[in-house]
């Protein structure tokens, strides 16, 4: 796993700077299309605790319980640098399916998994679908805060 050594959202952001920009310019579509989701540093759940130990810019964040019995924040949209790319997580679905599969094939996404897809650079991506992905979880978060929950816990 690519490790990013960083302790604030600022050294996150400078932490490879080459790729600073492509971060900065998807902040300002989710600024713009999702306001109530807040950016963050998501420091990952911390060693010896169930949970993923990565760092990653959050936008919104929720709480929900790990096997242990112990809850564990995460963020609703996570952006987390790779080794040769970026990739974002949505941990929010739609119909009981991970959102980020309702738009397959539409974010200029060079991956994608179940909830999240991958980027070399932004202008790789179509803007306006993305846009839409993070206004579309935006609403459903704010709709129901337990969406997001429900999904990580795989009911």
């Amino acid at each position: 796993m690519f490790r990013v050594a960083a302790d604030s959202l600022e050294a996150y952001l400078a932490f490879d700077s080459g790729r600073t920009a492509d971060l900065e310019k998807l902040h300002a579509v989710m600024r713009k299309a999702a306001p109530s989701l807040k950016r963050h540093l998501h420091a990952g759940t911390p060693a010896g605790e169930a949970g993923m130990r990565m760092k990653m810019i959050g936008y919104g964040q929720f709480r929900y319980a790990i096997k242990s019995g112990k809850q564990t924040p995460w963020p609703v949209i996570g952006v987390a640098l790779q080794k040769n790319y970026i990739s974002v997580y949505v941990a929010v679905t739609r119909g009981g399916k991970p959102l980020v599969s309702c738009y397959a094939g539409k974010l200029g996404e060079l991956r994608r998994g179940g909830n999240n897809f991958s980027f070399e650079t932004f202008d790789d991506l179509k803007a306006p679908a993305v846009a839409a992905l993070f206004a579309e979880a935006a609403d459903i978060f704010k709709a129901d805060k337990e969406n997001p929950v429900r999904y990580m816990q795989g009911d």
